[in-house]
């Protein structure tokens, strides 16, 4: 397990002392629940440590090995749990990327299931006729279906959806995000399983 030296930041934190923060040498990810253990994110572990200092958020499950500075020792968070409730807008979410579109539809097309390289994007219902760049309305499509469907609406078409589009889970940007998802995160992530198979394939 790696160990990480921090170096101190001067900063009067409480009485008799002074060392406020760190900087770490290398960068590990700390995953990021809200206070109704609802995953939202993952941050790096110098967001993690001064979020906790703030008492804006809890550890939750912590290293083995602490952080250590010159001049203190801080638990070394691994997941961490905001107090207060974030309220996420359903109206807001992350922009589009191939990446995750295709791992959110499990790398296939989602006309005829045909897996491959020669992967597109599609929008259900053609920009052309007024549709627009969301989650719900883009879809993996592989070459031969996003040429045979063109600028036509499904019901125009034999064509059907095998799975309706939907706005991606925290969970798949997490594992995403993330290299390697470790053992402790993965009571918090419910769905992680199907979010690795579809990532990883």
């Amino acid at each position: 397990m790696q160990i990480y030296r921090l170096s101190c930041v001067t900063a009067q934190i409480g009485p008799g002392w002074r060392c406020s923060g760190y900087i770490a040498r290398a960068v590990e990810r700390v995953l990021v629940l809200n206070a109704s253990y609802e995953p939202l994110n993952v941050c790096s572990l110098r967001r993690a440590h001064v979020l906790v200092w703030k008492g804006k958020a809890e550890v939750i499950e912590s290293h083995g090995k602490p952080l250590r500075s010159s001049c203190s020792t801080f638990t070394r968070p691994h997941v961490i749990r905001l107090v207060t409730y974030v309220r996420v807008p359903r109206g807001v979410t992350k922009r589009i990327s191939r990446r995750v579109l295709f791992a959110r539809d499990g790398w296939k097309c989602v006309y005829c299931g045909t897996e491959g390289n020669r992967l597109t994007l599609d929008h259900v219902v053609p920009r052309s006729r007024g549709g627009t760049s969301v989650w719900e309305n883009v879809v993996t499509s592989c070459a031969p279906c996003n040429h045979r469907k063109g600028d036509r609406l499904l019901e125009e078409t034999s064509m059907t959806l095998r799975t309706p589009p939907r706005p991606p889970t925290p969970v798949l940007f997490i594992r995403l995000a993330t290299d390697h998802v470790p053992d402790t995160w993965r009571r918090y992530l419910p769905g992680l399983d199907v979010g690795a198979a579809v990532a990883a394939a």
